[in-house]
């Protein structure tokens, strides 16, 4: 068995559903120290993030993952214990095979690997990693970061393993993510019998204009390789139950997925003026998840597109597309951010699972990246 699939099983096995790290944080940076990496734990709140960093000085690549996973739903509905990781056909199964403890034992081989065959190398390469990216997202990456700025801390460059590839390994290159942007909408209205709705004010017909006119609405045409803005009402709900009482109160979620064409104030801004105009008596309460970043062409877009081409034999798609990832809290310290994992088909689903072949090609993958961009120091 190779080495990145004995620390997959490994991780695996251990039960770190969000924002638990069950230990998978403690075990990697045991490996790492070994390896001559400078760990600190980085613990706020009930999250547990990892912080370890080989060399001195610029350019600063980062590797980004996270080990904490989502419930594994209904034990009865997997083939085998979500958390006994199992091969079978090739193929390994478990709770988070594929998002995203392959990633973090891909990048800890990879980075064992290039401390020992580079130990003089230029920059420095970091790792972090967070139990909080598959929960609230607030006490990992997000206050990591905060903790960088205060500390001036330096990021040029950051790959992020989450699960990124379509059909085989390598043949998509995520270069930015679109940004997330909630909303809770509460209309009030006046609560009463349905016999007499002129007594009642029905905060459901009220907001039916202005909840088409949000649906209806095109935001952009899209920004270089973004798509363009969408807005999706996820719940609606209103009513006592009864079928014959108007409801006092309606309640509205719903979420943006915005390009760089937009900031998360000026989407805010553009749908509270579009309820005034409705005159509607409401209350909006937003959370912003994160904005859009886009990294541009430059050394760390071009290694990783000479790289997975190697991998996947074609060039690979460049794409912004999917949901987010702890990246959007990176990005906004100045790096380049670019996410490179294994096949995505499986995640979150019972029977996650990723192939075993992928999983062994993959620190070689990270590492050819890591060699590129961090070169053996030239000597004095």
């Amino acid at each position: 068995m190779s080495d990145v699939l004995d620390l997959a099983r490994e991780l695996i096995a251990r039960p770190s559903v969000t924002p638990e790290d069950a230990g998978c944080q403690a075990l990697v940076a045991e490996r790492l120290a070994r390896a001559g990496f400078a760990c600190e734990r980085l613990r706020f709140g009930e999250v547990e993030n990892l912080w370890a960093t080989h060399g001195s000085g610029g350019p600063v690549l980062l590797l980004l993952g996270h080990t904490d996973v989502v419930p594994p739903g209904p034990r009865e509905a997997w083939r085998s214990d979500p958390f006994a990781p199992e091969i079978r056909d090739g193929v390994l199964y478990g709770r988070g095979a594929a998002d995203m403890k392959s990633g973090v034992a891909a990048f800890v081989i990879a980075a064992e690997r290039f401390a020992a065959s580079r130990p003089g190398h230029a920059g420095t390469l970091a790792l972090l990693l967070t139990s909080d990216e598959e929960g609230d997202a607030i006490d990992g990456v997000r206050r990591v970061a905060e903790t960088f700025r205060a500390r001036g801390q330096r990021i040029d460059w950051c790959i992020t393993g989450e699960p990124s590839s379509k059909a085989r390994l390598g043949d998509l290159l995520r270069v930015g993510r679109r940004g997330s942007l909630s909303a809770t909408l509460t209309v009030r209205g006046v609560q009463g019998h349905v016999a007499y709705p002129q007594l009642a004010r029905n905060p459901v017909h009220e907001a039916l204009p202005a909840l088409a006119e949000l649906a209806a609405r095109g935001w952009d045409d899209g920004y270089e390789r973004f798509p363009p803005t969408s807005l999706q009402i996820s719940n609606i709900g209103a009513g006592t139950g009864a079928g014959n009482v108007i409801p006092g109160e309606l309640q509205v979620r719903f979420n943006l997925r915005y390009n760089p064409h937009w900031t998360a104030q000026r989407l805010e801004d553009e749908v509270a003026a579009l309820l005034a105009r409705h005159g509607l008596d409401h209350e909006l309460r937003w959370h912003r998840s994160g904005e859009p970043f886009y990294t541009p062409e430059g050394p760390l877009r071009a290694a990783a597109r000479e790289v997975l081409a190697a991998y996947a034999g074609e060039p690979p798609e460049e794409s912004t597309g999917g949901g987010t990832s702890d990246a959007r809290f990176i990005a906004p310290l100045g790096a380049q951010c670019i996410e490179i994992g294994p096949v995505n088909a499986s995640i979150h689903q019972v029977d996650e699972h990723v192939r075993v072949a992928d999983l062994e090609a993959l620190p070689g993958l990270y590492l050819a990246l890591i060699e590129r961009l961090l070169p053996e120091a030239k000597p004095r």
